[in-house]
């Protein structure tokens, strides 16, 4: 097991230089640079000429990914062009930890309805418990966060007045930089935010779980099983449960990547001072190292999410191997 991790984390190190260099090369084809414009004036061509130089845009192009690569193996991901005096450290130090509670919650919640509800409605096919379960998860699907959170806004927060409309109440996080102390406020806060991402999220995670039982309670294995006379209970959640969980946590790996590092809509509705917003705006505002971090950092949660997949494959089906 140690030796199956350590080689593929060596092999992440090579994903990672080409996601770096393809990125680094396509925002240098943007048209426009990051000193065009200062708000809404265009700058002097003097003075974007020497801010090129600080920022040494005016090496050549192999030169400035060198530089880049070499800092970032220091641990370094540059300065912010767009704002000043922060780094990309400083900026990723400030947003992570909000985006990777809320990623987090929303995974707990997406987990925890669409597992169980895809499992009912695989047991009880055809039945008006699947019909809900499948309603449910088509309704899930179909509203994206952008509505959903609106709504929920508009229900809980302003006609019953339950949650705060926006913002995030958490205390400073204590644990692995991202889990949140037991406080009443962050809650509060928390709520419909994880509500809106965990929800869509719970609707694919359901879908895939009621297809992939209902192909494995078909399998010879399952009918054996029951032949032998085992209680139905032992059957699904000890032999078919187990091995239609692969699907679901094939998924999970980069869905998790993806809502650890933020999520734009859901950060721009609740008014989260999230990392999401920067994917976004980094490239409008043409913020090379952001583009760069942000696309780094995304990179390294989904080579570490794929390495956690392929461990739990081991313990869902004991047929797989690592040698």
């Amino acid at each position: 097991m140690a030796k199956y991790i350590i080689r593929r984390l060596l092999w992440g190190i090579p994903v990672l230089f080409f996601v770096t260099l393809v990125v680094f090369i396509l925002v240098r084809f943007l048209p426009g640079g990051p000193f065009d414009f200062a708000g809404e004036k265009q700058l002097p061509p003097s003075v974007v000429k020497n801010l090129e130089a600080k920022y040494h845009l005016n090496d050549p192009l192999w030169k400035q990914f060198v530089d880049y690569l070499w800092n970032v193996v220091r641990g370094d991901l540059g300065p912010s062009f767009r704002y000043r005096n922060r780094t990309v450290n400083d900026i990723i130090a400030e947003g992570l930890p909000v985006s990777a509670q809320l990623g987090m919650l929303a995974m707990l919640i997406a987990i925890g309805i669409g597992i169980p509800l895809g499992i009912i409605a695989a047991l009880r096919q055809n039945t008006i418990v699947d019909y809900l379960a499948t309603f449910f998860a088509i309704v899930g699907v179909s509203i994206p966060a952008i509505v959903m959170g609106p709504l929920l806004i508009w229900i809980f927060a302003l006609k019953l007045q339950w949650f705060p409309v926006s913002r995030w109440g958490a205390q400073p996080p204590y644990f692995l930089g991202f889990l949140p102390k037991p406080d009443i406020t962050f809650w509060r806060h928390a709520i419909l935010p994880a509500f809106t991402l965990g929800t869509g999220l719970s609707a694919s995670i359901a879908r895939l779980t009621r297809a992939s039982l209902l192909q494995v309670i078909r399998e010879d294995y399952i009918r054996t099983a029951r032949a032998k006379g085992l209680a139905e209970r032992l059957v699904i959640f000890r032999h078919a449960l187990k091995n239609s969980m692969i699907p679901v946590v094939t998924i999970l790996g980069p869905m998790f990547a993806a809502v650890l590092t933020g999520t734009f809509v859901v950060e721009q509705i609740f008014a989260i001072p999230g990392l999401g917003k920067h994917f976004v705006t980094s490239i409008g505002n043409r913020d090379y190292p952001i583009i760069l971090g942000t696309t780094l950092l995304y990179g390294v949660a989904i080579v570490i999410a794929n390495l956690l997949v392929d461990i739990v494959y081991a313990w869902l089906d004991p047929r797989i191997r690592f040698d």
